[in-house]
């Protein structure tokens, strides 16, 4: 049952308090629900009756028309000057994204701190893959990337594939065949609904946390407050042995803990905001992967494409691509290109390097006590010379994959008979071999591809099972925790996390019992 935040009564108790109806909490609530009474809270609202958010061509739009209220995409720029978005809807991020699903590598899970059930994580995905992901149909400007960087050696080709794998692959999608796009939200609908409650326009502002039982035990969460759109206030409280599930997103769910007063002492007096409980590492370790993208305007019209065809290498920095058929203005909002300052209705074709595992430390600090306020960060984005490294050799990789015959049919031809790119906003260096002019590159035309991570991190901030550490029933579960984003795109690891994390409590509670 999905109701307004203006028809929850003053109080109510649940098993469950899943904060944030986004990529983690959709299916943790769902999962939960099969056994528990559980509650979702939705800062935003529902997707179902938005076409830009529902259909690919909109993703453009959705991203680059936010606005202070009602879109489902908030938007802000970090203190590096890169603009950036996080997901103001049911579905959370899922819900305005370039649709790709992928799973994590290897690697991902011997950084993360936690000991996995690697069967119980193959069944999650597996579950959330029968539910909402896809084989994209690859037309010619993925065909054309495809079949470039498997020229200039970025292989094997691994087909179709939702594993992680060196070379070249195409990966699923949350986007069917019709481009209709199906977010976390739809896994909602595998909930049990007697038992499932989902509270949209629910802005919550604070944890409660009640004294210890006893001298030397544990403070526990046992509910959240909350404010609806008209400003009136809510409680939703726990039950015995439930638990409050921060499912916020690597933004919202540091930013509520300080609120709450969960974090460094120094820091929240300084904001004079009681301290509930002392936790040095909220909000620090905070990362985003760094983009850089070349675009073209091809001789003749492309087919629109999301992300479908990934190039990954040895050398730290995946190779993806996006075409875009819906004509577009004010191309400085754009999202995929930096282009001129006037007005322009165009196709593009966009060929992009994401660095993996950026070592460069961002910071997150409050920029307001009203949790509606985005807090304020910077990515430092090349701080660390390895990631500056990994994206020369990316931008390198890009510079070849253009040189590459594939390319050829996407150059036009002069009246001499001379092919060449249109390029839309800055080409790369015509020296490709000096590694100065290739940095600089990568500094001026560095954005983000919306993977930001970190501020709650595992043994930093939680424990191995997501509990907080020295706080009794409450977990944080969202990439918040991850210390590397998973994979070339993040979505699927977590829906897989919210999936796990939720089997695990269930199991943990039938132990109990």
């Amino acid at each position: 049952m999905i109701i307004n935040a203006t028809e929850f009564p003053s109080e109510e108790y649940f098993d469950y308090i899943v904060v944030g109806g986004g990529t983690a909490g959709c299916p943790l609530a769902a999962t939960l629900s099969r056994a528990f009474r559980v509650l979702v809270l939705e800062r935003g609202g529902v997707p179902y009756g938005d076409a830009n958010v529902m259909n690919q061509e909109g993703f453009l739009t959705a991203l680059a028309e936010a606005d202070a209220d009602d879109s489902p995409a908030e938007v802000f720029t970090s203190e590096d000057g890169v603009p950036n978005a996080r997901g103001r809807v049911l579905g959370g991020s899922s819900t305005i994204n370039a649709g790709f699903y992928t799973r994590a590598e290897e690697e991902f899970y011997q950084k993360s701190g936690i000991a996995w059930d690697r069967k119980m994580v193959n069944d999650s995905f597996e579950w959330v893959e029968s539910k909402i992901v896809f084989r994209p149909e690859v037309k010619a400007w993925q065909l054309g990337v495809r079949d470039g960087l498997l020229e200039v050696g970025v292989g094997p080709y691994n087909g179709f594939s939702l594993d992680h794998l060196l070379g070249t692959k195409v990966g699923g999608s949350i986007l069917d065949s019709s481009g209709r796009r199906h977010s976390a939200a739809d896994l909602l609908f595998y909930g049990r609904p007697p038992n499932l409650k989902v509270v949209v326009y629910a802005s919550v502002e604070k944890i409660l946390l009640a004294s210890p039982a006893y001298p030397g035990a544990m403070k526990s969460a046992n509910g959240v407050v909350f404010r609806d759109r008209r400003g009136k206030c809510h409680n939703a409280m726990v039950r015995e042995n439930g638990e409050v599930l921060l499912s916020a997103g690597a933004i919202g769910s540091p930013q509520l803990l300080l609120l709450s007063g969960i974090g460094p002492r120094a820091y929240l007096s300084s904001w004079r905001i009681p301290v509930s409980h002392d936790l040095p590492y909220v909000g620090r370790f905070f990362y985003d992967n760094p983009r850089n993208s070349i675009s073209i305007v091809p001789p003749s019209p492309l087919e629109h494409s999301l992300i479908q065809v990934v190039g990954i290498s040895p050398s730290g920095a995946y190779i993806e691509a996006a075409s875009n058929l819906v004509p577009f203005a004010a191309p400085p909002r754009t999202v995929f290109i930096r282009t001129p300052s006037s007005p322009i209705y165009l196709t593009v074709a966009t060929i992009m390097s994401k660095i993996n595992g950026p070592l460069s430390i961002g910071s997150f600090r409050l920029a307001s006590t009203d949790v509606r306020t985005s807090p304020i960060v910077r990515f430092n984005y090349f701080h660390n010379p390895v990631d500056m490294d990994k994206c020369v050799n990316g931008t390198r990789t890009i510079g070849r994959v253009l040189r590459s015959i594939p390319m050829e049919e996407f150059k036009f031809r002069d009246g001499l008979g001379n092919r060449d790119f249109r390029f839309l906003g800055t080409a790369l260096p015509a020296d490709q071999s000096n590694y100065a002019l290739m940095a600089d590159f990568c500094r001026r035309t560095v954005s983000t591809i919306w993977h930001y991570h970190g501020g709650c991190l595992v043994e930093k901030v939680v424990e191995g099972d997501h509990r907080v550490i020295g706080l009794n029933s409450l977990r944080v579960v969202d990439g918040s925790t991850f210390v590397v984003s998973p994979g070339t795109n993040p979505q699927a690891t977590v829906m897989m996390l919210g999936r796990y994390v939720g089997l695990k409590i269930i199991r943990e509670r039938m132990r109990y019992r």
